[in-house]
């Protein structure tokens, strides 16, 4: 029986598997707490949730140039970096691409006066930046909205079709415009300083980069008794061997260093402190505790690479921590540039329901035309339930890859609904022609019906594949819905719907 019937057991299992995803707690990233408040698992978009949408080009300048190589790479940026008045990091010369690329806001007169101190060749200077760092720009600010635990937030890059300038698209349900502006404002770049007395004067030096926090393990952010908020950071034991040696050069873990820092309260003061910088800005300054320093003078820090960045309040010790884990932003986003979309959540929540009640008028449309069709319920309702169980089965896919769902996936469920009942009327109207009179005959049919099925599904699948791979908006959660729709009917439900009809028509002769 069930061999014979295994692509129904195969739907039922799927069904199944979808409704755990769709609804039990701790699938799918949610959890009991959420599950409350909401009754299944699916992420929802602005459009469904409310939120924020920013469409914006990424600051800075790109120039194509010539003769960079890897002997001058490292001159080229210091030399751009220095003529500019900005940070080593805001430069990048490129030897694969020949361009030198800066993050920052800076008009092209100076940035070639920079590039001309190098004795390079400049061909071109152009707005924006290269298709690399884009993409680390993309990677970077996803990975800062998975750690805030925010769903359904997408980060994307679109090409413009008529100038054809790039843009980093950014949606974040539920959030206000301010939060999401700060976020794709500010770099993010954290770094260590030492700030110490040399020669009768203070001296900054920077002791770990925000690449060498990015390569630590960063812990969770907690209220320690003695030091306040801290985010708990494990080095690497190269990078721990370089901040080890640089505490002891500069005298940070002597008697006098381990002393009590003002910096915050007296910058001028003259007290050893280590400095956290964020963006250029101090968040927070403090000594040398004494069980560190003597850590790093006997050699077991560098076997356990193990201390705490201090922070005002568990707040900023959660954004530390989810700059740390993500790392800096190459550049930042040109907002003056760019365009801003906010949805309330109010008037967001008025489509769910009518998404709903829609679907349900479409599925109640289907089955009662169908019925008409063929006036027979033990054709008419298995068809009907198939096609639902199709769509079941995409909302527990959805889940599964916490796909953000807006209007457009909401049409292209619809569509789903239609397009496969095309198929399963196909299906019927083949087997029925005449009077079914044994399996074999019923075989016969139901396989010339799916090839026609599996050539309209190919067609399908051809014409939508260019709206799912090209960046144009809305359009493009309507062709991936309607393809996983398309490849789950013809491999799955299609299958299934014919071991049901067979069932239902020839008594299994």
């Amino acid at each position: 029986m069930i061999r014979e019937n295994w692509r129904v057991v195969l739907l039922c299992v799927l069904v199944v598997g979808s409704g755990i995803a769709l609804f039990a707690p701790g699938v799918a990233g949610n959890d009991a707490g959420t599950a409350a408040a909401q009754p299944t698992n699916l992420q929802y978009g602005i459009q469904l949730d409310g939120g924020t949408r920013i469409r914006a080009p990424v600051t800075g300048l790109t120039a194509s140039v010539d003769n960079v190589t890897a002997d001058n790479q490292l001159d080229v940026q210091n030399t751009v970096a220095s003529e500019l008045g900005l940070e080593q990091s805001q430069v990048r010369a490129r030897t694969n691409l020949d361009t030198v690329e800066v993050y920052a806001d800076v008009n092209e007169t100076p940035f070639r006066n920079a590039l001309a101190a190098t004795n390079l060749s400049v061909e071109s200077v152009r707005s924006g930046v290269t298709q690399p760092t884009r993409n680390t720009i993309v990677d970077v600010l996803q990975d800062k909205l998975d750690q805030t635990g925010l769903g359904g937030t997408t980060v994307q890059q679109i090409e413009s079709s008529q100038t054809g300038e790039h843009y980093i698209l950014v949606e974040v349900p539920g959030q206000n415009v301010s939060n999401v502006r700060q976020l794709v404002t500010e770099r993010g770049s954290v770094r260590q300083d030492a700030y110490f007395p040399r020669n009768g004067s203070m001296v900054n030096e920077t002791v770990l980069t925000s690449s060498d926090l990015k390569s630590a393990s960063i812990g969770t952010p907690y209220r320690s008794q003695t030091l306040g908020p801290v985010v708990p950071v494990t080095l690497t034991e190269p990078v721990a061997r370089d901040f080890a040696a640089a505490m002891q050069e500069y005298g940070f873990t002597s008697g006098q260093g381990i002393s009590n820092c003002q910096y915050r309260s007296s910058p001028n003061a003259t007290q050893y402190c280590l400095l956290t910088v964020n963006d250029g800005e101090v968040v927070y300054s403090s000594s040398m505790g004494s069980d560190l320093a003597r850590s790093m003078e006997n050699g077991d820090f560098v076997k356990n690479p193990q201390f705490v960045i201090q922070a005002d309040s568990l707040a900023d010790a959660r954004q530390l921590q989810i700059d740390l884990r993500a790392g800096a932003l190459p550049s930042t986003l040109n907002l003056d540039k760019g365009t801003t979309y906010y949805i309330s959540p109010s008037l967001a929540e008025r489509f769910k329901p009518l998404s709903f009640l829609t679907g349900l008028i479409a599925a109640l449309a289907v089955g009662l035309v169908v019925y008409l069709r063929y006036g027979e319920a033990r054709v008419a309702v298995p068809m009907v339930a198939t096609a639902l169980c199709e769509v079941v089965v995409l909302l527990g896919f959805a889940s599964l890859t916490q796909l953000a769902l807006d209007l457009s996936h909401i049409a292209g469920f619809i569509a789903v609904i239609g397009t496969g009942v095309d198929d399963l009327i196909i299906i019927a109207d083949e087997v029925m022609t005449e009077e079914v009179s044994s399996s074999r005959v019923f075989q016969s049919r139901f396989r010339k019906a799916l090839w026609i099925i599996g050539a309209a599904a190919a067609t399908t699948i051809i014409a939508m594949s260019p709206l799912a791979f090209l960046s144009l908006g809305d359009l493009r959660g309507f062709a991936i819905v309607t393809i996983l729709g398309v490849l789950i009917g013809v491999l799955v439900t299609r299958p299934a719907y014919g071991d049901i009809l067979r069932r239902l028509l020839t008594d299994n002769r």
